[in-house]
C-alpha cells in the first residue's frame, strides 16, 4: 500500500518539529537491523532523512552522491555494512545519538 501525501507530510512535521520523534526513527531503524527486518530499517531511516531534509548535508559528510543514498535506503537497496555503518553515524551525529547495544 503507497502512503498518501498526508501521512508523508504528517511524518515530516512531526519530525522538524520534535527531536525525541527523530530519535526514535533511528533507534527504531537500528533494531529493525538487528533484528534481521532489513527492509524495515532501511524504510525508517529513509523516513528520517527525507523528513529532516538532511540528504545533501549527510551526503557531503560522507563523501557519497546522494542519489547513492537514496538507493542505498530505496526498496530494492542492498546497503553493504561499511555504507550503513557510515549513514547511521551521520544520522546519530546529527541527532547528537549515542547507542549501545544491551
Amino acid at each position: 500500500m503507497a502512503l498518501t501525501r498526508k501521512f508523508k507530510e504528517t511524518v515530516q512535521l512531526r519530525a522538524q518539529q520534535d527531536p525525541e520523534y527523530r530519535k526514535e526513527l533511528i533507534i527504531e531503524a537500528t533494531n529493525a537491523f538487528l533484528d534481521g527486518d532489513i527492509s524495515t530499517g532501511k524504510t525508517l531511516l529513509r523516513d528520517y532523512i527525507n523528513a529532516t531534509e538532511a540528504l545533501p548535508s549527510i551526503a557531503q559528510e560522507l563523501a557519497q552522491d546522494e542519489k547513492s543514498i537514496r538507493r542505498m535506503v530505496g526498496p530494492r537497496g542492498n546497503p553493504t555494512l561499511n555504507n550503513f555503518i557510515n549513514l547511521l553515524g551521520a544520522c546519530k551525529k546529527r541527532e547528537n545519538l549515542d547507542l549501545k547495544v544491551a
